[in-house]
């Protein structure tokens, strides 16, 4: 291991023992070893040897939206995009226009900046609140859309080598991709159109009135099951009297059954142990074992 190189080299990039829970959208959990944070390609091409030498596991982190990490300290390097790569432009291409997105851009930005340009197709996005990192790495999704039907490839670094990754070689499926643990995804292309910013802005207004109707605030990452194959995840667990179920600082969104929230100053244990009860439940009701969208950080090989 050589982390003292990746510290002294990495300088004001690199944090230690840095809360890593606290930038989740649970708000909930522990801290990692390092949170290694880059602004440009030309940072990732200067500090990845080191990562990489570190010796530590890495994770990319964008908004933390659909991530839990357990309690305590991680031995991990968490890697955070920033600057250069959170940025946005387009071209025009002979029969579609093609957007650049930087993997750190939150895709309710996007989504909102596009609109008022009159670039249409990504609309459904402003209810999305994670990073076009995130979004390639889950295939992210909502409203009858995916990030699939419009992308065109993806950089992508792996093992010290950028590469571009076309949408076949992705393998993007529902809330799935071929990315694995250390892949770190650089930018993204999309093919959108020409359209009406004004009925772009106001389909942004109908997804964004949609959400704050159907889905709860507070502390919480999203819909924690993926729905299973004609059905909802929601249904199985409000089916399995789980709606507002507790246990400890977690309990299960009274306004949409496949939302779990966190308290205030809450663990992310319980959140975990809440999760594992409402999955049993729901199989031991309905004989269906439902698969998390959540991502773990720190709870073991069975999480």
């Amino acid at each position: 291991m050589n982390l003292a190189a990746l510290i002294r080299e990495g300088a004001s990039r690199v944090e230690e023992h840095a809360p890593l829970g606290a930038r989740t959208t649970y708000r909930v959990g522990g801290r990692v070893r390092v949170l290694v944070t880059l602004s440009s390609v030309e940072d990732l091409m200067e500090l990845g040897p080191l990562m990489l030498a570190s010796g530590l596991a890495m994770v990319c982190v964008g908004n933390g939206s659909n991530l839990l990490v357990a309690d305590g300290d991680h031995d991990l390097l968490a890697l955070h995009l920033e600057g250069e790569l959170a940025e946005l432009s387009w071209d025009d291409g002979a029969n579609e226009v093609v957007v650049t997105a930087g993997a750190g851009l939150d895709l309710p930005i996007a989504a909102r900046r596009l609109a008022r340009e009159g670039l249409v197709g990504f609309e459904w996005a402003v209810g999305v609140p994670g990073t076009f990192g995130g979004a390639v790495a889950m295939n992210a999704g909502g409203h009858g859309d995916d990030l699939a039907s419009s992308l065109i490839d993806a950089t992508v670094w792996r093992a010290g080598t950028l590469e571009t990754w076309t949408k076949d070689r992705l393998e993007l499926g529902y809330r799935t991709s071929a990315l694995r643990d250390g892949d770190v995804v650089v930018a993204v292309r999309l093919a959108l159109a020409h359209g009406d910013a004004d009925l772009a802005q106001a389909r942004i207004a109908e997804v964004v009135r949609w959400r704050r109707e159907h889905q709860p605030g507070g502390a919480n990452a999203g819909s924690v099951f993926r729905n299973p194959p004609e059905d909802a995840a929601a249904r199985l667990i409000d089916a399995a009297g789980c709606k507002g179920l507790r246990w400890g600082s977690a309990r299960v969104s009274e306004k949409h059954a496949n939302f779990i929230q966190a308290d205030a100053d809450g663990r992310a244990d319980d959140v975990y142990a809440l999760i594992a009860l409402v999955r049993e439940r729901v199989r031991a009701t309905s004989g269906v074992t439902l698969l998390t969208e959540n991502r773990f950080l720190g709870f073991g090989a069975g999480a």
